[in-house]
C-alpha cells in the first residue's frame, strides 16, 4: 500500500492467528525456507532494499534467516533489516511468552545484532535486556552496585542503550507500562535512533509519544506497526519523530475504526469476540497511505 514491492515468504501457515481458541497448520522450519530463498536466486529476483520479520515459531527457521540477511547484506550493504522479535506481551502486569522460549537466545546471539531496526514491545526488550543483564549481574553485586526497577530503565533510556550495543541504530519500544503525564488513559512508546557517520561524529535522537489507550486486545497490532515504521523511515530517513508520528497515528485510525466496527458487530451489551476484533484494514487504506496526524512525539 505504501508503494513497496514485496515478496512474502509464512514462517507460518495457520488456518487464522493464534488469538482464536483453535488453529491449525505449518511452521516453517530451516529447509523449507532455504528451499524457497534458492528459488529466488535461481531467478536472480533476490536484490533487496529492505527485508522485515515478525512472528516465527521455530528455532532452525530464525537462524535461517540470519544467514539470509547477512548474504543479502554482503550484496547490498545499504540494505535494511528491520525485526520485530515477535516472543510475547504483558496482559494486568504479568508477562507471559507465545512462543517458544528457545527462540529467546537466538533473537539475543544471532538475530538483534544483524538487525538494523527493532521494535519490541516492553516485555520483549525487558526479556532481551535482563538475558544481557544476567551476564554481569553478578559482578555489580560484587561492587555494592544494585539493581533498579525496570521503569526507572526505560525512563533513563538503559533498556534501549543495552539494544544499541547489541548492533541496531533505532530502537522503538512500542508499547510499555510507564505512567503518562496525560493519564492512566494513554500509552507510551519510546523511540531512539543512534548512528556514527563517518567521520566519527554521532547522531542520537530520543523521542516519547502517548496514544490513546483502546479497551480490547488486538491482534497483528505489532505487526502492523513494524511494516508502517520501515515505510515511514525509509520516506523519512534521520527523522524518527516523524516517522513514529505517523505510524503511531495511523495505528489510532485502525484501531478505532476496528473497535467501533467490533462493537457494531457484537452488539450493544456483548464483549466482542476474536473475530469481530479483526483489524479492519482494508477499511483503513486511506488512513494508512496519508495518515491525519494525531498524535505527536516529544523529542527527549
Amino acid at each position: 500500500v505504501l508503494g513497496f514491492e514485496v515478496d512474502t515468504v509464512n514462517s507460518v501457515q495457520f488456518s487464522n492467528h493464534t488469538g482464536y481458541a483453535h488453529w491449525k497448520g505449518q511452521v516453517l522450519n530451516s529447509d523449507e525456507l532455504h528451499e524457497l530463498y534458492e528459488g529466488l536466486k535461481l531467478n536472480k529476483v533476490n536484490q533487496y532494499d529492505y527485508v522485515l520479520t515478525g512472528y516465527t515459531r521455530d528455532t532452525s527457521f530464525l537462524a535461517m534467516v540470519v544467514d539470509i540477511v547477512q548474504e543479502l547484506k554482503q550484496q547490498n550493504s545499504n540494505l535494511v533489516y528491520v525485526c520485530d522479535p515477535v516472543m510475547g506481551d504483558k496482559w494486568n502486569g504479568e508477562g507471559s511468552m507465545y512462543v517458544p522460549k528457545d527462540l529467546l537466545p537466538v533473537y539475543r546471539d544471532k538475530v538483534v545484532p544483524v538487525a538494523d531496526i527493532i521494535t519490541p514491545n516492553q516485555f520483549e526488550a525487558e526479556f532481551l535486556f535482563h538475558s544481557q543483564v544476567a551476564y554481569w549481574e553478578e559482578d555489580l553485586h560484587r561492587k555494592g552496585c544494585f539493581r533498579v526497577t525496570d521503569s526507572c530503565l526505560f525512563a533513563h533510556g538503559k533498556v534501549m542503550d543495552m539494544l544499541h550495543a547489541m548492533g541496531p541504530e533505532t530502537v522503538v519500544i512500542t508499547s510499555s507500562d510507564l505512567q503518562s503525564q496525560l493519564g492512566n488513559d494513554y500509552l507510551i512508546a519510546l523511540g531512539s535512533y543512534r548512528k556514527t557517520n563517518s567521520d566519527g561524529t554521532k547522531i542520537t535522537q530520543r523521542i516519547r509519544v502517548e496514544s490513546p489507550k483502546v479497551d480490547a486486545v488486538f491482534v497483528g497490532t505489532g505487526d502492523l506497526f513494524a511494516a508502517m515504521l520501515l515505510a515511514w523511515t525509509h520516506k523519512h530517513p534521520n527523522n524518527l519523530k516523524v516517522a513514529c508520528e505517523k505510524t503511531v497515528s495511523a495505528m489510532q485510525h485502525v484501531l478505532q475504526r476496528t473497535i467501533k466496527s467490533a462493537k457494531a458487530q457484537a452488539g450493544e451489551g456483548n464483549k466482542p469476540n476474536s473475530a469481530n476484533l479483526e483489524l479492519r484494514m482494508v477499511q483503513s487504506k486511506k488512513d494508512i497511505e496519508n495518515p491525519e496526524i494525531i498524535v505527536k512525539a516529544t523529542v527527549l
